[in-house]
């Protein structure tokens, strides 16, 4: 076998379409692109995924654009005001004893315990939770109270926690004057 022997392989190779050369051709006169209009003019046609003006499908989606932290974690919050009108002078608040009062969701969620009402705050309380604003650690300890910090558990990399509604405090004490 010689190099002037090789031959592609039959059927593997075609002649181009001659578009647009007369009547007699095979892509003749509109050349298959319709008469007039938007497609059958050069550099015509839509772009990709126009649908006519219609809203399109990308955004008709109510997609979540940007970042998702699997590692973000979601405190319950929990505010001291809420802790001073439900608890008792001197009880022990952990995540057990604000479960069954309804303050938290899940007791072995993480749980931040925020300085909202640190100064309405007169009762002496021992909290026990996952985090502490400055001002409310401030607060418990000038009262007498002590707090205790529990470590997070997180159970699986992609574990979220989800956050309590937020009362206003008018709507748990009634409108204050």
């Amino acid at each position: 076998m010689r190099l002037h022997d090789l031959k592609p392989a039959p059927g593997s190779r075609h002649r181009r379409d001659r578009v647009g050369r007369g009547t007699a051709g095979k892509r003749g006169r509109y050349a298959g692109r319709g008469i007039k209009g938007q497609g059958s003019r050069t550099g015509g046609g839509m772009r990709q995924y126009f649908e006519g003006g219609q809203l399109p499908m990308v955004r008709r989606l109510p997609f979540k654009r940007g970042f998702n932290n699997p590692f973000r974690v979601d405190y319950q919050e929990v505010n001291l005001w809420l802790l001073e009108r439900i608890f008792e002078e001197g009880a022990t608040v952990n995540p057990q004893t604000m479960a069954a009062a309804g303050i938290i969701r899940d007791a072995a969620n993480p749980i931040a315990v925020l300085g909202a009402g640190a100064e309405k705050l007169t009762k002496k309380l021992n909290i026990t939770a996952t985090r502490f604003s400055a001002s409310a650690k401030a607060r418990v300890e000038a009262l007498g109270g002590t707090i205790e910090i529990i470590p997070i558990r997180i159970r699986g990399i992609h574990a979220r926690v989800r956050k309590l509604r937020q009362y206003r405090e008018d709507e748990l004490y009634g409108k204050v004057e």
